[in-house]
């Protein structure tokens, strides 16, 4: 049996939800190991829409078993009220077949507060958060002052824990020039919620182990892109959390040899939304078409995505820090219209040539894309369920795609309907 793990390999919005939602309809289990709900999965299915933030894309499918690990900042309130969204149109969530890490971060109200304030005061050096507290809250982990799922338990052990929190934020709240956060009504409000959280809670890491005993199918399903890693994206523009696949491992609580394979997520063209670096941005009527015909548009925050053309030298980058074994090229239908598509192949610093994104974000804003050019094909590749059938001219794109980056492609996505799929290889049959 194959272990999968699925990442964006660009900026996050690469279309992971269609392509996640074919991959858990074969998996037993569907793990989320890093991110918030700062992140969204969109998923059709029998004509209904499902918008998913922090539930995993295996929720909406029967005898599936889906797991919040220990890499995830989850909102209790706002977990609750996606629970009860999609319980209302008629999904099924239990602790029989939905569970948390008990070693999971939460994010609470002075988190979501904090990451407003910074943004409002950055002004133009705004980062592009969507405000939902996911970089406090990490910050908070990693300062080790945080709340975890597991100290719900005990109101002592809740009430000391919220004393060291609230010590490092109201001192920041205080220089800030704003209201301290009062202790006790926020105890109060995370006493009610506990039991309905703690009924979730498990430790994720011996279940994982259960799991791969019982030669169950993994699916580990990773939120935003590479790009936006806190280590190898363009930092300072980037998440709290490390998006790359070996993640995985580490926000779950299993060994890397857990994962088989790495599907890496890659839009036909390139979108980032907030601010920072984008080398091939195309701020011209391309780009407008490109966001028109894609229906750029977050699934979380409703922001307009940028646009622009392929970027071949940053995913290739991508599949070598993530260790990609092979793509999923999604929305190649957008590119239908066009006249010519372009794809970048190395970029010009200064005058002088390179062949990968460097890591200064001075750089990255200098750098000039460096393209190859294709004909387009102007003609509809909508619903083309066979890589034969399309036109001569999308294979040229695809196959120069292929080789450039170095990785096989494995899937081709010809419009947003599950179905509309090309495939050359199954992630968990290889």
């Amino acid at each position: 049996m194959k272990n999968v793990a699925v990442v964006g390999s660009q900026w996050g919005d690469e279309g992971k939800g269609k392509i996640v939602d074919w991959l858990s309809e074969q998996a037993d289990v569907v793990i989320r190991f890093q991110g918030g709900h700062n992140a969204g999965h969109t998923l059709v299915i029998n004509g209904v829409t499902y918008k998913l933030r922090l539930l995993p894309s295996g929720i909406v499918r029967k005898n599936k078993i889906s797991i919040i690990g220990n890499g995830v900042v989850v909102d209790p309130w706002a977990l609750l009220e996606e629970i009860k969204e999609i319980k209302n149109k008629g999904i099924d969530v239990s602790p029989n077949n939905f569970m948390i890490s008990e070693a999971a971060n939460l994010i609470l109200p002075f988190h979501r507060e904090m990451d407003e304030i910074r943004e409002d005061a950055a002004g133009k050096s705004k980062i592009g958060t969507t405000r939902r507290g996911i970089g406090p809250a990490y910050e908070d982990k990693v300062g080790r002052r945080s709340i975890r799922v597991m100290d719900l338990r005990s109101e002592k052990n809740l009430d000391k824990r919220l004393e060291t929190v609230l010590l490092h934020h109201n001192a920041i709240r205080k220089g800030l020039g704003k209201k301290i956060f009062e202790k006790k009504q926020l105890k109060e409000d995370l006493l009610k919620i506990a039991i309905e959280i703690l009924k979730f809670s498990k430790p994720v890491w011996l279940k994982i182990d259960e799991f791969k005993k019982q030669k169950k199918k993994i699916l580990f399903e990773g939120a935003q892109g590479i790009l936006l890693d806190v280590d190898h994206g363009t930092y300072p523009f980037v998440t709290s959390s490390n998006t790359v696949a070996s993640s995985a491992a580490t926000g779950t609580g299993c060994g890397p040899n857990s994962i088989n394979y790495v599907l890496g997520i890659t839009k036909a063209y390139t979108t980032r939304v907030g601010e920072g670096p984008f080398p091939t941005e195309l701020v011209d009527d391309i780009g407008e078409l490109l966001g028109t015909r894609g229906k750029e548009f977050g699934t979380v925050t409703s922001r307009k995505r940028r646009c622009g053309w392929f970027d071949g030298v940053l995913v290739r980058q991508t599949i070598k820090i993530s260790g990609i074994d092979g793509i999923a090229l999604t929305k190649l239908d957008v590119l239908d219209e066009l006249d010519e598509i372009k794809m970048c192949i190395e970029y010009d610093l200064n005058g002088k040539k390179i062949d990968y994104l460097p890591a200064s974000v001075e750089d990255q804003l200098k750098i000039k894309p460096i393209y190859k050019t294709f004909d387009g094909w102007k003609t509809s590749t909508v619903g083309v369920k066979n890589i034969n059938n399309l036109p001569e001219n999308a294979k040229k794109y695809i196959f120069a795609i292929e080789e450039f980056i170095g990785a096989k492609i494995s899937s081709i996505s010809t419009s947003p309907e599950r179905d509309d799929t090309i495939l050359v290889e199954n992630p968990f049959e290889i």
